[in-house]
């Protein structure tokens, strides 16, 4: 048991340094080797667990911590959409969590095991908690029982991202309020002819 007690401190130390050195130097110029001399641990240490630098770097910023991104349902799907939207803007608008989150998507566009890590780990959560808060507004009628869903939450999803990676413009809470009516109007039910 203490020696399952000190594997997992050590990978504590080694995640928390990851993010540490991250922080200060920034995804580009991390290194195993770095992270290993800070962390007080041989690089063969690293590599047992980790594969590389980039999945390293995955697990550390999936593991730190981060508020929930959950959908509540107070009956108001507007409501509880801009919720979680101005909870994830102000997350990945500030750092610690926002430009490492940044690092790790420029990392999963050339490589296929992070895109599908992080895919499968944060993304695909946070897609499968959308859907199901729309699939109720829907089954309640909020919704236009035709409106496909999918394209849904592509729709909420790309003007986050656009601003977030291409323009970096500021995404405030107007901002989101701007995107929800645009998208809601074309989802609201419309009376039959």
């Amino acid at each position: 048991m203490n020696a399952r007690r000190r594997s997992d401190a050590r990978t504590e130390t080694i995640i928390k340094t990851t993010l540490d050195l991250a922080r200060e130097v920034g995804y580009a110029k991390l290194s195993i080797e770095a992270v290993a001399a800070r962390a007080g641990v041989g690089k063969d240490t690293i590599y047992r667990r980790w594969s590389s630098k980039a999945l390293l770097f995955l697990d550390a910023v999936l593991t730190s911590s981060s508020p929930s991104l959950e959908h509540r349902d107070t009956g108001d799907i507007m409501a509880d959409l801009h919720e979680v939207m101005v909870q994830a803007v102000d997350l990945l608008a500030r750092p610690p969590w926002g430009p490492l989150y940044r690092d790790l998507i420029g990392e999963a566009q050339h490589n296929p095991e992070v895109a599908a890590a992080l895919n499968e780990r944060f993304i695909q959560p946070q897609t499968a908690d959308t859907l199901a808060r729309l699939r109720t507004a829907q089954e309640q009628g909020r919704l236009a029982p035709d409106f496909d869903l999918d394209l849904a939450f592509e729709i909420l999803s790309g003007p986050l991202y656009y601003r977030l990676l291409i323009t970096q413009q500021p995404m405030t809470p107007a901002y989101l309020d701007r995107v929800l009516h645009a998208v809601f109007v074309g989802m609201e039910p419309r009376p039959r002819p």
